[in-house]
């Protein structure tokens, strides 16, 4: 109740529940070629000091931020150190602390010491108030997640240790960096000058969207969530992009044209309904709808702009300074407990920061379309209203999302699913009409 009481509060003065997304480290493990920090990769690697991470949190929470993801590199090779610092955060009065693995410890199940490593990963990270905790699975097809990852027999690894974090009350998600081997599909091989049609495209998309779902449930996941491609390209980077961030590359395995991503989005968008009574599934039809129309050609209407520079913001392991996002790399604000996040005047740096669209980094873009509409009520409620009355397919995506992150209990990492209130939601099946799939796209 507290929460809910602190969120209508910075509702109501146009701001929406804060974040912060802090890098701990840039080292990894991995070799994986959608990601600019893999192991193969020759940079100076830098992990912030202990003592600014426990400062970066108390300021945080000092200044009301609701959200602390602690990501990397990777941040299980510094598991101890990790734990300490969601302890930290928890004492500090922030809930939602999330962090994840690129599932390096699951490599070689039938070594000796697996189930002692895995017992010993999962008892520290269920004593303290983790909130969420992600696995990444880049494929349906283990030979291809594996090489990708550079990790043997990672997936039997992952099937054997998640019964030990449901036994301790941690309920990992799998985590889905789309990329063009997510299925093993040659049609994701690319839709601009390959001879394929949209249409072959999108099937061939919406088919391995519902491949990987499959497979991530019979691995023994609860919920999954899908980030979107990261590849900064020349026109971003001349529209103001400059990823301190390493986890974006220019290897065509992540790389989408605005043609193939319109049609991705909307696969993912009309197949998402058909797994989401199977599984605690995160991405907001509401932001996919968005980016659809975004990348589409008359596409509707314009999504709504990132928070990020506004109540959401990046710090980076490499200078330990903050920015608005891991992309906006040219928008240094220093230390972040030097900031007061409230007095930020969102267009300081850049004219365009008030609406940014530059990047499609699901952890601000979703957050951002899914609260959007409710500063709008209330800043606006009549031309919100006559917005939804024109707009019906986005206002019941939006009111599905609501309803479905309430009945998944705002996707609580630490409680089993409720499949009996999961039922409730049923598959869409608008999409399945070749008809419509071709005027659409």
């Amino acid at each position: 109740m507290i929460e809910l009481i602190r969120s209508a509060r910075r509702l109501w003065k146009n701001r929406i529940p804060s974040q912060a997304v802090i890098q701990v480290t840039d080292r990894c493990n991995a070799r994986c070629p959608q990601c600019g920090m893999r192991v193969t990769e020759t940079f100076p690697r830098s992990t912030l000091p202990m003592d600014d991470l426990r400062r970066i949190i108390d300021h945080a929470a000092e200044k009301g931020v609701q959200v602390i993801s602690f990501t990397g590199g990777e941040p299980l090779l510094l598991l101890e150190d990790v734990a300490a610092l969601i302890r930290h955060a928890g004492r500090a009065g922030i809930r939602f602390i999330r962090t994840g693995t690129n599932g390096f410890l699951f490599a070689r199940p039938d070594s000796p010491g697996f189930e002692a490593r895995v017992r010993r990963t999962v008892e520290a990270l269920a004593s303290t108030p983790l909130r969420n905790f992600w696995i990444s699975v880049d494929s349906a097809v283990p030979e291809v997640h594996e090489r990708m990852r550079g990790f043997p027999d990672v997936i039997r690894g992952v099937e054997k240790a998640l019964p030990y974090f449901h036994e301790a009350g941690l309920y990992p998600s799998a985590n889905l960096g789309i990329n063009r081997n997510m299925a093993g599909d040659p049609a994701l091989s690319g839709l601009d000058g390959s001879g394929h049609s949209p249409e072959t495209f999108y099937h061939a998309c919406r088919s391995a969207f519902r491949r990987f779902f499959d497979f991530v449930i019979d691995l023994g996941f609860t919920a999954v969530n899908v980030c979107y491609p990261m590849s900064v390209e020349e026109p971003e980077r001349e529209a103001g992009l400059n990823a301190v961030y390493g986890a974006a590359a220019a290897d065509r395995i992540v790389r989408f044209s605005r043609r193939e991503k319109s049609v991705l989005f909307k696969a993912l968008g009309d197949m998402l309904p058909e797994v989401r009574p199977r599984i605690r599934a995160f991405s907001p039809l509401c932001s996919l709808l968005a980016l659809h129309r975004q990348y589409a050609d008359n596409g509707g209407p314009a999504p709504n702009p990132c928070r990020g520079g506004i109540d959401f913001f990046f710090i980076e392991a490499g200078s330990g300074h903050t920015y608005p996002c891991g992309y906006r790399g040219r928008e240094n604000l220093g230390r972040f407990w030097e900031l007061d996040p409230d007095r930020l005047d969102p267009d300081r740096l850049d004219p365009d920061a008030a609406s940014c669209l530059l990047c499609d980094w699901e952890c601000f873009r979703d957050p951002s379309e899914l609260f959007s509409p409710l500063l709008q009520v209330i800043d606006s409620p009549f031309r919100t209203a006559a917005r939804w009355k024109n707009d019906p397919e986005y206002l019941a995506a939006w009111i599905h999302d609501m309803r479905y992150y309430f009945a998944c209990n705002l996707f609580d990492g630490r409680v089993p699913p409720d499949f009996k209130r999961l039922k409730r939601f049923s598959p869409q099946s608008r999409a399945e009409n070749p008809r419509f799939v071709a005027q659409s796209l």
